[in-house]
């Protein structure tokens, strides 16, 4: 039987560590990218080669526009293959109307939106070429689903993840290639966290399942829907979010009740 090979981007840290960390232990090669932290890419790396498992790394700028077609190229060319692309890179910034800028709107959508299609188009030209049933995945946030204050470009941005997937899916269907999205909520992203610290801050014990998440779980999910035991999943998209989005307002109107996570602010004129 032949090995799995997997491509992250941005799965030196964070979500994207635990995704890559979890497809290694299942038996996949794995390629990752990595911003800046060298070191994070090649402890990593370590950790899956001690498995019995291929790991590279590369540096990556993400949001520049020549750079996700020719790394995805690359990792698809260093592991002799594609069977399973996870889009993950990115990051998450607030940003006011009143003083947001063109630069980080530009930013943000070649890091957090553009890089994720053109990621898809090479490995989806390849899968095609070569009759692969293979998977793509998008790492996009509940944010995309549920707004907050100061959250109209990274919210939006992982919104139009959210509808993109639905018309991959749909065109890539009749190749047997499936397209899926993942919407984390909170997640712990440093470090080997125990339950106790997953749930003792404020923030925890507003999630209806009362902690955090971890990136392995969301990697547990990642597999999960590359497997053929959710070979009739496509076009969805799965919050893992500890039910964290599930209310609305809160019926509770005392001051630290809060609105979401924080006080909606107000202006008196």
């Amino acid at each position: 039987m032949s090995v799995k090979k997997a491509f992250v981007t941005g799965g030196s840290r964070g979500i994207g560590r635990g995704i890559a960390w979890v497809l290694a232990k299942a038996g996949y090669d794995v390629a990752i990218t990595y911003n800046s932290q060298k070191e994070e890419a090649q402890s990593l790396a370590s950790e899956i080669e001690a498995m019995g498992r291929k790991c590279f790394y590369y540096q990556a700028s993400m949001e520049q526009v020549d750079v996700p077609e020719a790394i995805t190229a690359k990792a698809v060319e260093d592991l002799g293959g594609i069977d399973l692309l996870v889009c993950n890179a990115g990051l998450t910034r607030k940003h006011s109307l009143l003083t947001m800028t063109a630069e980080e709107i530009d930013f943000l959508y070649g890091l957090n939106y553009r890089s994720y299609l053109l990621c898809s188009k090479v490995a989806a030209n390849y899968m095609v070429d070569n009759k692969i049933k293979g998977n793509i995945i998008f790492i996009a946030s509940t944010r995309g689903i549920r707004s907050y204050p100061d959250d109209s470009i990274y919210g939006s941005l992982k919104a139009g993840l959210i509808r993109g997937v639905e018309s991959l899916a749909l065109e890539m269907s009749q190749y047997g290639i499936r397209v899926n999205c993942v919407a984390p909520g909170a997640t712990a992203i440093r470090g080997n966290f125990t339950h106790e610290e997953l749930s003792s801050s404020n923030v925890a014990r507003k999630i209806p399942l009362g902690r955090f998440g971890t990136p392995k779980e969301v990697g547990y999910l990642v597999e999960f829907l590359a497997s053929d035991k959710a070979d009739y999943i496509t076009g969805a998209t799965i919050k893992i979010d500890g039910g964290l989005i599930l209310p609305g307002m809160p019926e509770d109107n005392s001051e630290d009740a809060g609105y979401g996570w924080s006080r909606m602010r107000r202006t008196v004129w």
